[in-house]
């Protein structure tokens, strides 16, 4: 590997404040980068009483609807049954 070319590489805290759930992990957002987004402004204190960088994002597994449990189930055999109807074989023969 080259030398001085990779970003720092330390830990941040993403947090979903819509779930109210945030998770302590590592990422280059950690450090200053010339030609990138560069490190956090704003940071948290947690729970081990270090202070982190954080990044607030807007969907995470606390609240997307697929991990929690909340998605919509499409209901295909209404579907089938629709297009049936609509262009299916009518009295049984065939187009």
């Amino acid at each position: 590997m080259k030398q001085d070319i990779h970003p720092a590489y330390g830990p941040v805290v993403f947090r979903d404040a819509s779930a109210g759930f945030a998770f302590l992990t590592r990422s280059t957002l950690a450090g200053r980068a010339a030609g990138g987004p560069g490190r956090p402004e704003r940071t948290v204190v947690w729970t081990d009483g270090r202070t982190y960088p954080v990044v607030d994002v807007e969907i995470s597994s606390a609240s997307h609807p697929f991990y929690t449990g909340t998605a919509r189930v499409v209901d295909t055999a209404g579907r089938v049954e629709k297009f049936n109807r609509r262009y299916g074989r009518r009295n049984g023969g065939t187009r």
